[in-house]
């Protein structure tokens, strides 16, 4: 089981229901159809992987089964402006910190849709 976080780059939603509708239109938009016609993810949103990767690798490396991160390569997940990302459960709570620290320093909105709250 996994925990999974939305990101985005955006304009912040004034409230977690703005949010909540948000994240609706963006999933279906970018997420939900999949496939090879996606698009690359933004400068913005990609450096926020980078800065992900910079401190737990891919789950993609053998090497590293210590990360967090429950499916890779992680910038895969990333299309256009927005990704959502799945963290192991048993690491939630400091890889989801982290991941919302990095995505407010990237200028990025965090959202956790399980509560439906902009972290």
């Amino acid at each position: 089981m996994s925990y999974n976080l939305a990101v985005w780059e955006g304009d912040r939603p004034a409230d977690h229901r703005a949010a909540t509708t948000t994240f609706r239109a963006m999933y279906a938009e970018y997420a939900a159809a999949g496939g090879d016609t996606r698009g690359a993810p933004t400068t913005r949103l990609r450096a926020f992987v980078h800065a992900l990767l910079d401190q737990w690798p891919d789950i993609t490396d053998d090497l590293h089964d210590d990360s967090p991160w429950a499916a890779g390569p992680l910038m895969r997940e990333a299309i256009g402006p927005f990704m959502c990302l799945a963290i192991m459960q048993a690491q939630r709570r400091p890889a989801g910190s982290f991941v919302a620290q990095i995505a407010r320093e990237h200028g990025l909105i965090c959202y956790d849709p399980q509560t439906k709250r902009m972290i």
